[in-house]
Protein backbone atom coordinates (compact mmCIF):
# COMPACT_ATOMS: atom_id res chain seq x y z
CA UNK A 1 0.00 0.00 0.00
CA UNK A 2 1.49 3.32 -1.07
CA UNK A 3 0.35 6.74 0.08
CA UNK A 4 -0.21 9.58 -2.39
CA UNK A 5 0.77 12.01 0.35
CA UNK A 6 4.56 12.68 0.29
CA UNK A 7 4.45 13.48 4.01
CA UNK A 8 3.25 9.94 4.81
CA UNK A 9 5.67 7.12 5.40
CA UNK A 10 4.44 3.57 4.74
CA UNK A 11 4.38 2.99 8.49
CA UNK A 12 2.21 6.02 9.16
CA UNK A 13 -0.15 5.43 6.25
CA UNK A 14 -3.23 4.37 8.24
CA UNK A 15 -2.87 7.32 10.61
CA UNK A 16 -2.16 9.83 7.86
CA UNK A 17 -4.81 9.10 5.23
CA UNK A 18 -8.38 10.05 6.18
CA UNK A 19 -10.57 6.98 6.52
CA UNK A 20 -14.33 6.91 7.03
CA UNK A 21 -14.50 3.47 8.63
CA UNK A 22 -12.61 1.61 11.32
CA UNK A 23 -12.07 -2.14 10.76
CA UNK A 24 -12.67 -4.47 13.71
CA UNK A 25 -13.25 -8.17 14.36
CA UNK A 26 -16.25 -8.73 16.61
CA UNK A 27 -16.56 -11.53 19.17
CA UNK A 28 -20.19 -12.58 18.75
CA UNK A 29 -20.18 -15.95 20.49
CA UNK A 30 -23.47 -16.29 22.34
CA UNK A 31 -24.57 -12.78 21.39
CA UNK A 32 -28.08 -12.08 20.02
CA UNK A 33 -28.05 -10.90 16.40
CA UNK A 34 -31.06 -9.94 14.28
CA UNK A 35 -31.42 -10.65 10.56
CA UNK A 36 -34.37 -9.00 8.83
CA UNK A 37 -35.27 -10.87 5.66
CA UNK A 38 -35.64 -14.51 4.76
CA UNK A 39 -34.26 -14.96 1.25
CA UNK A 40 -31.01 -16.44 -0.11
CA UNK A 41 -28.99 -13.32 0.82
CA UNK A 42 -30.31 -13.47 4.36
CA UNK A 43 -29.40 -17.16 4.52
CA UNK A 44 -25.81 -16.37 3.57
CA UNK A 45 -25.63 -13.69 6.25
CA UNK A 46 -27.06 -16.11 8.81
CA UNK A 47 -24.48 -18.75 7.89
CA UNK A 48 -21.68 -16.27 8.48
CA UNK A 49 -23.11 -15.28 11.84
CA UNK A 50 -23.50 -18.91 12.85
CA UNK A 51 -19.84 -19.53 12.05
CA UNK A 52 -19.12 -16.86 14.68
CA UNK A 53 -21.39 -18.72 17.17
CA UNK A 54 -23.90 -15.85 17.34
CA UNK A 55 -27.47 -16.51 18.49
CA UNK A 56 -29.42 -15.60 15.36
CA UNK A 57 -33.02 -14.46 15.13
CA UNK A 58 -34.57 -14.05 11.67
CA UNK A 59 -37.62 -11.82 11.21
CA UNK A 60 -39.44 -12.36 7.92
CA UNK A 61 -42.96 -13.45 6.86
CA UNK A 62 -41.36 -16.19 4.75
CA UNK A 63 -37.96 -17.85 4.69
CA UNK A 64 -35.92 -20.16 2.49
CA UNK A 65 -35.43 -23.70 3.74
CA UNK A 66 -31.89 -23.01 4.96
CA UNK A 67 -33.49 -20.74 7.55
CA UNK A 68 -36.89 -22.32 8.21
CA UNK A 69 -35.53 -25.85 8.69
CA UNK A 70 -32.57 -24.95 10.90
CA UNK A 71 -33.40 -25.62 14.57
CA UNK A 72 -30.56 -23.37 15.70
CA UNK A 73 -32.20 -20.32 14.12
CA UNK A 74 -35.03 -18.49 15.86
CA UNK A 75 -37.37 -17.61 12.99
CA UNK A 76 -40.18 -15.14 13.65
CA UNK A 77 -42.59 -15.47 10.70
CA UNK A 78 -43.80 -11.88 10.62
CA UNK A 79 -42.68 -8.42 9.46
CA UNK A 80 -40.17 -6.35 11.40
CA UNK A 81 -41.74 -4.51 14.35
CA UNK A 82 -40.73 -0.91 15.12
CA UNK A 83 -37.97 -0.69 17.70
CA UNK A 84 -37.32 -4.41 18.13
CA UNK A 85 -33.71 -4.09 17.00
CA UNK A 86 -32.95 -2.65 20.45
CA UNK A 87 -32.99 -6.19 21.89
CA UNK A 88 -29.93 -7.23 19.85
CA UNK A 89 -26.20 -6.51 19.76
CA UNK A 90 -26.05 -6.32 15.97
CA UNK A 91 -28.50 -6.35 13.06
CA UNK A 92 -28.41 -7.12 9.35
CA UNK A 93 -31.19 -6.35 6.89
CA UNK A 94 -31.47 -8.38 3.72
CA UNK A 95 -34.71 -7.21 2.19
CA UNK A 96 -35.65 -5.62 -1.12
CA UNK A 97 -37.60 -2.90 0.71
CA UNK A 98 -35.56 0.29 1.27
CA UNK A 99 -38.20 1.57 3.70
CA UNK A 100 -37.72 -1.44 6.00
CA UNK A 101 -33.95 -1.12 5.74
CA UNK A 102 -34.17 2.56 6.65
CA UNK A 103 -36.49 1.84 9.59
CA UNK A 104 -34.14 -0.76 11.04
CA UNK A 105 -31.16 1.57 10.57
CA UNK A 106 -33.01 4.44 12.26
CA UNK A 107 -34.08 2.22 15.15
CA UNK A 108 -30.54 0.92 15.45
CA UNK A 109 -29.09 4.40 15.65
CA UNK A 110 -31.50 5.27 18.45
CA UNK A 111 -30.65 2.10 20.38
CA UNK A 112 -26.87 2.19 19.69
CA UNK A 113 -27.10 -1.04 17.69
CA UNK A 114 -24.95 -1.28 14.56
CA UNK A 115 -26.92 -2.17 11.41
CA UNK A 116 -25.79 -3.49 8.04
CA UNK A 117 -28.11 -3.43 5.03
CA UNK A 118 -27.21 -5.83 2.24
CA UNK A 119 -26.74 -3.96 -1.04
CA UNK A 120 -28.05 -0.75 0.56
CA UNK A 121 -25.00 1.27 1.71
CA UNK A 122 -27.06 4.34 2.62
CA UNK A 123 -28.68 2.34 5.42
CA UNK A 124 -25.50 0.84 6.88
CA UNK A 125 -23.74 1.85 10.06
CA UNK A 126 -21.17 -0.88 9.34
CA UNK A 127 -20.11 -2.83 6.27
CA UNK A 128 -19.11 -6.48 5.98
CA UNK A 129 -15.77 -7.28 4.35
CA UNK A 130 -15.05 -10.28 2.18
CA UNK A 131 -13.05 -12.79 4.23
CA UNK A 132 -10.33 -15.24 3.16
CA UNK A 133 -9.71 -17.87 5.87
CA UNK A 134 -7.06 -20.46 6.55
CA UNK A 135 -7.50 -21.93 10.02
CA UNK A 136 -7.27 -19.09 12.51
CA UNK A 137 -5.78 -16.78 9.89
CA UNK A 138 -8.26 -14.28 8.45
CA UNK A 139 -7.65 -11.69 5.75
CA UNK A 140 -10.48 -9.26 5.13
CA UNK A 141 -11.07 -7.10 2.08
CA UNK A 142 -13.39 -4.11 2.12
CA UNK A 143 -14.31 -1.42 -0.37
CA UNK A 144 -16.43 0.49 2.14
CA UNK A 145 -19.54 -0.92 0.52
CA UNK A 146 -18.70 0.61 -2.86
CA UNK A 147 -18.01 -2.63 -4.74
CA UNK A 148 -18.75 -5.98 -3.05
CA UNK A 149 -17.85 -7.66 -6.34
CA UNK A 150 -14.29 -6.34 -6.21
CA UNK A 151 -13.98 -7.39 -2.57
CA UNK A 152 -15.11 -10.93 -3.45
CA UNK A 153 -12.73 -11.09 -6.41
CA UNK A 154 -9.77 -10.04 -4.27
CA UNK A 155 -10.80 -12.50 -1.55
CA UNK A 156 -10.79 -15.35 -4.08
CA UNK A 157 -7.32 -14.40 -5.27
CA UNK A 158 -6.03 -14.31 -1.69
CA UNK A 159 -7.63 -17.66 -0.83
CA UNK A 160 -5.73 -19.24 -3.68
CA UNK A 161 -2.45 -18.11 -2.13
CA UNK A 162 -3.15 -19.20 1.47
CA UNK A 163 -1.66 -22.68 1.70
CA UNK A 164 -1.64 -24.82 4.85
CA UNK A 165 1.89 -23.54 5.47
CA UNK A 166 0.45 -20.22 6.63
CA UNK A 167 -1.51 -21.99 9.37
CA UNK A 168 1.65 -23.86 10.44
CA UNK A 169 3.58 -20.60 10.47
CA UNK A 170 0.89 -19.07 12.65
CA UNK A 171 1.40 -21.86 15.19
CA UNK A 172 5.11 -21.01 15.43
CA UNK A 173 4.39 -17.31 15.80
CA UNK A 174 1.79 -17.97 18.49
CA UNK A 175 4.31 -20.06 20.47
CA UNK A 176 6.94 -17.34 20.15
CA UNK A 177 4.52 -14.63 21.23
CA UNK A 178 3.64 -16.55 24.39
CA UNK A 179 7.34 -17.05 25.20
CA UNK A 180 8.10 -13.37 24.60
CA UNK A 181 5.32 -12.29 26.94
CA UNK A 182 6.52 -14.72 29.60
CA UNK A 183 10.13 -13.53 29.37
CA UNK A 184 9.79 -9.84 28.66
CA UNK A 185 6.29 -9.05 29.91
CA UNK A 186 5.24 -8.03 26.39
CA UNK A 187 5.26 -9.40 22.87
CA UNK A 188 5.86 -5.94 21.40
CA UNK A 189 9.57 -6.54 20.84
CA UNK A 190 11.88 -6.05 17.90
CA UNK A 191 12.45 -8.86 15.44
CA UNK A 192 9.05 -9.93 14.17
CA UNK A 193 9.32 -8.25 10.77
CA UNK A 194 12.95 -9.26 10.21
CA UNK A 195 12.11 -12.85 11.13
CA UNK A 196 9.19 -13.04 8.72
CA UNK A 197 11.33 -11.53 5.98
CA UNK A 198 14.08 -14.09 6.61
CA UNK A 199 12.54 -17.10 4.92
CA UNK A 200 10.35 -18.49 7.72
CA UNK A 201 7.48 -19.33 5.38
CA UNK A 202 9.80 -21.04 2.93
CA UNK A 203 11.27 -23.17 5.72
CA UNK A 204 7.79 -24.18 6.85
CA UNK A 205 6.83 -25.02 3.27
CA UNK A 206 9.88 -27.32 3.13
CA UNK A 207 8.79 -28.94 6.44
CA UNK A 208 11.93 -27.63 8.15
CA UNK A 209 9.93 -26.66 11.22
CA UNK A 210 12.74 -26.94 13.78
CA UNK A 211 14.99 -24.70 11.71
CA UNK A 212 12.18 -22.20 11.26
CA UNK A 213 11.55 -22.13 15.02
CA UNK A 214 15.24 -21.60 15.79
CA UNK A 215 15.51 -18.77 13.27
CA UNK A 216 12.43 -17.07 14.70
CA UNK A 217 13.67 -17.44 18.28
CA UNK A 218 17.07 -15.96 17.26
CA UNK A 219 15.48 -12.90 15.69
CA UNK A 220 13.38 -12.32 18.82
CA UNK A 221 16.26 -12.84 21.22
CA UNK A 222 14.53 -15.80 22.83
CA UNK A 223 17.29 -18.34 22.26
CA UNK A 224 19.74 -16.04 24.01
CA UNK A 225 17.49 -16.35 27.05
CA UNK A 226 17.83 -20.12 26.99
CA UNK A 227 14.29 -20.80 25.75
CA UNK A 228 15.52 -23.31 23.17
CA UNK A 229 18.15 -25.87 24.01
Amino acid sequence: MVSDNPDCSDRDYLDCVPMSSYPVNLELSGQPVLVVGGGPVAARKVAGLQSADARVTVVSPSAVREISADPDIRWLARPYQPGEVASYRLAITATDDPAVNAEVRSDGDKANVFVNSADDPSNCSFTLPAVARRGDLQITVSTGGRSPGLARWLRQRLEGQLSESYDELLVLLTEARAEARALFGTSEIAGWDTALNDGLLELVQQNRITEARERLWDHLGLRAQGVLA
